[in-house]
């Protein structure tokens, strides 16, 4: 059975994406996508991002909707992965044509991805299945492995309230909606 999420924002605006029913495969709800893009507005356009736990695509294809140059994809679930290939390859075929976005999407496990890549991102999204929730060390990674800019974004969805070293992040914004708290937060430049 298959479920669907539809852009909400941007180029793409009203497009329905399908993903495949997955244990913890939970997108974000488009009121908290709304929120979060509104509070990216000004930092979306032509930033490299990253979607760190990607599962639907709804953060990263909302990103490649309001004009990022790039979105990198990271799943490790083989059947999430495949699905968000095929809606990748749809994207970028259409947007060839006209030298806008690109969309990368690889299998892997995020922390292992971070470890291994090191070219910075602008923002990263972080929303992985609650049962396995973030933890302060995933967080920890993105610091020490310099996966993202000086100055760069972190998005946060968790099922409760994390904090971070704020010798490292500045909290700019944060809410609660029913058991999602969501924040953002600016990596601190040296």
């Amino acid at each position: 059975m298959r479920q669907q999420i539809r852009i909400i924002g941007g180029k793409l605006r009203g497009k329905k994406i399908s993903f495949p029913a997955i244990e913890g495969l939970r997108p974000t709800p488009n009121r908290i996508r709304e929120t979060l893009f509104n509070w990216l507005m000004n930092r979306v356009l032509r930033a490299r991002c990253l979607d760190a736990f990607a599962g639907s695509g709804a953060l990263g294809f909302e990103a490649f909707s309001r004009g990022a140059d790039e979105v990198v994809f990271i799943e490790k679930s083989a059947i999430a992965y495949n699905h968000l290939q095929q809606i990748a390859r749809d994207f970028n075929a259409g947007a060839a044509s006209d030298n806008e976005s690109h969309l990368q999407v690889i299998h892997a496990d995020a922390a292992h991805y971070l470890q291994t890549h090191p070219e910075p991102f602008d923002i990263i999204f972080v929303d992985p299945p609650f049962a396995k929730a973030c933890s302060l060390q995933f967080i920890d990674l993105i610091q020490t492995s310099n996966t993202l800019k000086p100055g760069g974004l972190l998005y946060l969805e968790a099922p409760n309230r994390l904090t971070l070293n704020p010798q490292h992040w500045t909290a700019l914004k944060s809410k609660c909606a029913g058991s999602v708290y969501y924040s953002l937060y600016e990596r601190q430049r040296e």
